[in-house]
């Protein structure tokens, strides 16, 4: 049993090798990616007759957006592009586990990580894009210089959180699955497989829910701080 799909090497040259992580991580980006092209590439007017595939981007899409404006009602479309797509690509990546031969990427602390990354990149970028650069990072001197390690410390601990939070779920649920499988083969694949979908999902609004929270609260700390000034 692997722990990881880190640990499933398909090919390797010298210290050179792609694991399931990376090889189904490619796979992922690309199916999104070329359903995206394909979905869009003839887009139907308001009063035009719309495909069933134009139908369901726009319910996936309007309700993303909406989830987004529950945290952050102003400026949802600025933070639709990078909230929808963590949401898509961790559904998807615990989703495809239906498929044989499919490892979830979010199964791996490397990926879990890059978008625990991603969401403390994206956090002082709309922070700045907001508030100017100087506006952004003066919080971090309040309400005395003295603070500064400690507000650094507590970011730098959010993100980890949110990277082994999701690494922790998306594990745990396939060693319980694989434990499950070994023991009762006949009864629990659909249970099990039914689980791994809306864990998937659980996972995926949790993470993207928590990304916009703290986006949100960067965005508008300027404008509390102007508030109470």
């Amino acid at each position: 049993m692997h722990l990881t799909p880190d640990q499933i090497v398909f090919f390797r040259v010298g210290f050179v090798h792609i694991n399931a992580t990376i090889a189904c991580t490619w796979l992922l980006i690309a199916l999104l990616t070329g359903t995206s092209w394909l979905v869009t590439r003839h887009l139907a007017g308001p009063e035009e007759a719309r495909s069933r595939w134009q139908n369901a981007l726009e319910i996936v899409v309007g309700t993303i957006r909406e989830q987004i404006r529950v945290v952050c009602p102003a400026g949802a479309d600025t933070y639709l592009p990078f909230i929808g797509s963590l949401f898509l690509f961790i559904t998807f990546s615990s989703v495809l586990e239906i498929l044989p031969g499919w490892h979830a990427p979010t199964a791996s602390l490397s990926t879990t990580a890059a978008l625990a990354i991603s969401t403390g990149v994206a956090v002082p970028v709309f922070g700045v894009l907001s508030q100017g650069l100087g506006g952004y990072f003066r919080h971090y001197l309040r309400p005395t210089p003295i603070m500064l390690p400690f507000h650094l410390l507590s970011e730098t601990s959010r993100n980890l959180a949110l990277a082994l939070r999701l690494f922790g779920n998306i594990m745990s649920e396939a060693l319980i699955g694989a434990m499950l499988l070994a023991i009762a083969p006949f009864f629990f694949p659909v249970p099990m497989q039914m689980l791994a979908l809306l864990t998937g999902v659980i996972q995926a609004y949790v993470f993207s829910i928590l990304s916009m929270v703290y986006i949100a609260s960067a965005v508008n700390r300027g404008q509390d701080q102007e508030s109470k000034s």
